[in-house]
């Protein structure tokens, strides 16, 4: 599994980034449901620390000591390094029983998103849910971007760590069908429908 690497994180980059996305990912929550949460790349720790803070169980891992750094700042047992190359969790987690995992904005990263997902699907022993973010595409925006030439800008090869997949929701339904999942939400999030800046999809294991 590729490796999600160090890419700068700082203190009020994601608080900025999230907010547009914070409510409707909330919305797919439920305390009763969603007893045990695990973050994967989760960055500085914003998400993590603001489930937490609602009353949530929720831990996080990711693969730059500099974000989980800031993210212990506020909850240190909460949050671990972890190399997805590995395809195992901290040694920390791995007695805990997760029932929901999310994963905000890394499966664009990933050179093989299947086996991720295959991650998922282990740690989650064949039961709970996954709940995905990434960039949304899909035709109407794609055509904007084509008519106004923004292609070079929008999936721009100099990014170091950018992205690599540009997924629709039918192609990350897909993904997640194919694994297994049963896909059961879709939110665009952030801009007007159908130029969303990103898609929140909720997938369950039974």
């Amino acid at each position: 599994m590729t490796d999600y690497k160090d890419y700068g994180y700082h203190a009020d980059t994601m608080t900025h980034n999230f907010n547009y996305m914070l409510q409707p990912l909330l919305s797919l929550l439920d305390k009763t449901t969603n007893t045990c949460i695990l973050d994967l790349g989760c960055g500085n720790g914003y998400l993590v620390n603001y489930l937490i803070s609602m009353g949530y169980n929720a831990y996080g891992t990711d693969a730059s000591e500099k974000g989980i750094a800031i993210a212990k700042q506020i909850n240190p047992d909460r949050f671990f390094v972890q190399d997805l190359s590995t395809g195992k969790l901290p040694e920390q987690l791995q007695q805990l029983n997760f029932d929901t995992i999310i994963s905000t904005e890394v499966i664009e990263h990933l050179y093989d998103p299947l086996e991720f997902v295959a991650f998922c699907k282990t740690i989650l022993n064949g039961k709970g849910q996954l709940i995905l973010s990434t960039p949304y595409h899909g035709y109407l925006k794609n055509l904007v971007i084509s008519i106004f030439n923004k292609w070079d800008t929008h999936i721009t090869p100099l990014w170091v760590g950018g992205h690599i997949k540009f997924w629709s929701r039918a192609t990350l339904s897909l993904l997640l069908t194919n694994a297994g999942f049963t896909v059961t939400d879709f939110k665009g999030t952030g801009r007007i429908p159908y130029f969303w800046k990103s898609m929140l999809i909720k997938a369950t294991l039974n």
